[in-house]
């Protein structure tokens, strides 16, 4: 199960904007190319998103560590798959570490 929690590693956020023509094509491809980084250790889950607008796809990944991406980033698999996603849109890329998660409390739980 994925779980977004505080300080439990890293992740990656990579935003693509694109032709919502080309969305879907976007997607099946970070999709049919997920094991490419979820063969390396560190690699803990790839999440896909699409904008509602048709112009977004975010590709949200978590990592346990920057160094295991680091060593992950190196294998030519990896970097020749990471070229070719640049390549499907406008492509912007970013690291960040998870700081703060609050959960909703349930409505059952608020009526009690």
């Amino acid at each position: 199960m994925i779980t977004i929690s505080e300080h439990t590693g890293i992740v990656a956020v990579n935003v693509f904007r694109v032709e919502p023509e080309q969305q879907q094509h976007v997607i099946d491809f970070l999709v049919e190319n997920r094991h490419t980084p979820m063969k390396h250790p560190g690699c803990l889950s790839v999440n896909i998103h699409k904008g509602l607008d048709g112009t977004r796809v975010i590709n949200y990944a978590q990592w346990r560590s920057w160094e295991e991406f680091e060593t992950a980033s190196k294998d030519p698999e990896f970097i020749a798959a990471r070229k070719q996603a640049a390549e499907l849109g406008l492509f912007d890329s970013h690291f960040y570490e998870v700081v703060f998660t609050s959960e909703a409390q349930s409505l059952d739980l608020l009526r009690e």
